[in-house]
């Protein structure tokens, strides 16, 4: 295993150019032409090191990549990531790759082109491994996996593991848990009428919507883990119009199934405050609650022993944020998130990587694969 490590460390600088391209590639989940070239570069880089590469094509979004890396056991052992950023184009042209003092800075640096490079270099440094291994990298992580979510359960279901090489925690923390996520459109519907010459025949919708994310506000049950957050407001026409519709976006993050059940159905049984108006709830949980099982917790295990043997002192945690991990688990297939290097600031100009990180991560990677 030591071995695995140096030549890693030895192999740092071709892992660091492999993500200076990536990061300085624009990919911004709903720019499918931007997506598709790195889609296309990776792909690539993959077959490079003897990876069968395959694209599924998506028609909104960038397209899907699958490498499979071919061994003796027919249960793979899945490695999960995402090509898209939330940055805009000409982003990497404003902040290109850049390393000061085993800082990595860069658009997309951290979530998660570096956890692709840390899949790259685990797999390049086996060589051909025993256990089969697929790689799955989507373009729509950052916009909820619309196009993804069942290849990545078709892929998932036939896995022994899936390893999610997502952002970890600070300091390198693993993420055995991850909240559930769900977006809902609570809408109402009131009457129109002019608000100076007769405002009593109307029904103001804004002010149904005022009391509609008070109860909504209310919901949330912090000692369950159950957030549900009032996140975008929009009513009215005009200053001089008794508003006729309103409508607010709710953000609902849950710690368990039993949990996003309750606050579904708490949710689209809303009523409405004002006598006449009307009430409409769309959305629902759309990312399950990745929860801590038995078999999580055994394949924590197995990588804590194994970065011990590299100096790594693991620790793990859970987060309100979800990925495609989320789906994996849900379907009951042991997995492990938060597998990508160290570093902070996901989603801001402040995000980095540690680049002396890389390769005890991908160390602990290929670790997993040979010990699954």
């Amino acid at each position: 295993m030591k071995d695995l490590l140096v030549r890693l460390q030895r192999d740092l600088p071709e892992t660091l150019l492999f993500l200076e391209r990536m990061v300085n590639m624009d990919s911004p989940s709903l720019d499918k032409a931007l997506v598709d070239q790195l889609v296309k570069f990776v792909g690539s880089q993959f077959e490079a090191i003897a990876g069968r590469v395959e694209y599924i094509p998506a028609e909104r979004f960038g397209d899907h990549l699958v490498v499979r890396f071919e061994g003796a056991t027919t249960e793979p052992v899945l490695l999960l990531g995402h090509m898209d950023t939330v940055f805009p184009a000409g982003e990497a042209a404003k902040r290109p790759f850049t390393v000061t003092n085993d800082r990595a800075t860069g658009p997309g640096v951290f979530d998660m082109k570096a956890g692709i490079a840390v899949m790259w270099s685990a797999l390049r440094a086996l060589g051909k491994p025993q256990r089969s291994v697929t790689v799955l990298l989507n373009s729509d992580e950052e916009a909820g996996s619309i196009s993804s979510r069942d290849l990545i359960q078709k892929e998932a279901a036939t896995a022994t593991a899936v390893l999610v090489l997502e952002t970890s925690l600070p300091g390198g923390v693993l993420k055995t848990a991850r909240k559930g996520t769900g977006r809902f459109t609570v809408k109402a519907v009131g009457r129109a009428a002019h608000a100076g010459v007769d405002p009593e025949r109307g029904i103001n919708a804004i002010e149904e919507i005022a009391h509609q994310v008070l109860e909504l506000q209310r919901l949330g049950s912090p000692d369950r883990g159950t957030t549900v957050t009032v996140s975008v407001v929009q009513g009215g026409t005009r200053v001089n119009v008794v508003p006729a519709e309103a409508a607010v976006e709710v953000d609902v993050r849950v710690s368990t199934m039993e949990e996003a059940e309750r606050i579904s159905a708490l949710l689209h049984s809303l009523k409405p405050h004002l006598t006449g108006a009307r009430v409409e709830v769309r959305g629902g949980i759309h990312r399950p609650p990745m929860e801590r099982t038995a078999d999580t917790a055994r394949l924590f295990s197995l990588a804590r022993t194994i970065g011990s043997e590299f100096g790594l002192d693991l620790q793990e945690g859970s987060t309100g944020g979800a990925s495609d991990g989320n789906f994996t688990s849900a379907l009951g297939i042991p997995t492990l998130d938060g597998l990508g290097p160290i570093g902070d600031n996901p989603h801001s100009p402040n995000e980095f990587v540690d680049t002396t990180s890389l390769p005890g991560r991908a160390a602990l990677v290929a670790g997993l694969i040979l010990s699954l």
